[in-house]
């Protein structure tokens, strides 16, 4: 009995040190983008077979653009607050949106749009980390 204690409790502290380990961008990632860019970010999540347009090679961003990662570019497309609806139907969700409400039911107006803010950052910071 004491033996599986001990196994249990060191399985909890390496979740815990890798939860620790692991960026806010790169949860919120796994949180909401993997399902459609899938876990190896390469657009081929477990919904990607659903979609109209197959999910971006978040890998190679930069690689597509000069060599320069786009980051402004990608935070707005992850926003997606200020994108123009007569541009086209957009293919991904207004993330904007989507964590604006809660974040404003706990943080309040001007809090919520920063932490919206900032959460967004993280993203398109964690998405920086991932070209080759």
């Amino acid at each position: 009995m004491r033996f599986r204690a001990t196994i249990g409790l060191f399985a909890l502290t390496l979740s815990a040190a890798a939860a620790q380990q692991m960026s806010n961008g790169q949860q919120e990632y796994l949180n909401s983008c993997a399902v459609c860019h899938g876990v190896d970010r390469k657009g081929d999540g477990p919904l990607a077979d659903e979609l109209r347009k197959r999910p971006a090679d978040l890998t190679t961003l930069a690689k597509r653009n000069g060599g320069e990662f786009p980051y402004w570019r990608v935070y707005a497309t992850i926003d997606g607050r200020g994108l123009v609806p007569s541009h086209g139907e957009r293919d991904m969700p207004v993330w904007g949106n989507q964590f604006l409400p809660d974040d404003v039911k706990r943080y309040g107006p001007y809090g919520g749009e920063a932490v919206t803010t900032e959460r967004i950052h993280n993203l398109t910071g964690y998405v920086q980390t991932l070209q080759r």
